[in-house]
């Protein structure tokens, strides 16, 4: 019987498939860490190396394109284009969690208590 293009005999294949796979034992079970707690994690750390990282793209495309600028033939033009997109597009992202802070930190003020 074929309901909606599928075979019924397929679906009770795929069926038997799957209850084999659930009963077949693992090879090893998933281990659990118990051992150390989850390490910290230090927010003002954390954002200094998210900004760190967008200044060092920036400038990591500006040193190509001077290179380029200055008629290095190891550098594409393709190569400059692409990092130079690269630093924008961390200089966006980097202004729109600014800009979800700053709102949060807003709407935390200005929750009455």
């Amino acid at each position: 019987m074929r309901t909606g293009g599928i075979d019924s005999s397929q679906i009770q294949s795929m069926i038997a498939q799957l209850k084999a796979a659930a009963t077949r034992p693992q090879a090893t079970p998933p281990a659990i860490q118990t051992e150390q707690p989850a390490a910290k994690v230090d927010f003002s750390n954390a954002l200094k190396g998210a900004l760190d990282s967008v200044a060092e793209s920036q400038n990591k495309a500006q040193a190509m394109s001077r290179q380029f600028q200055l008629g290095d033939d190891s550098v594409n033009l393709s190569d400059v284009m692409i990092q130079m997109q690269k630093a924008s597009i961390n200089f966006q992202a980097t202004v729109q969690v600014r800009n979800k802070l700053v709102q949060a930190y807003t709407d935390i003020m200005n929750m009455q208590v």
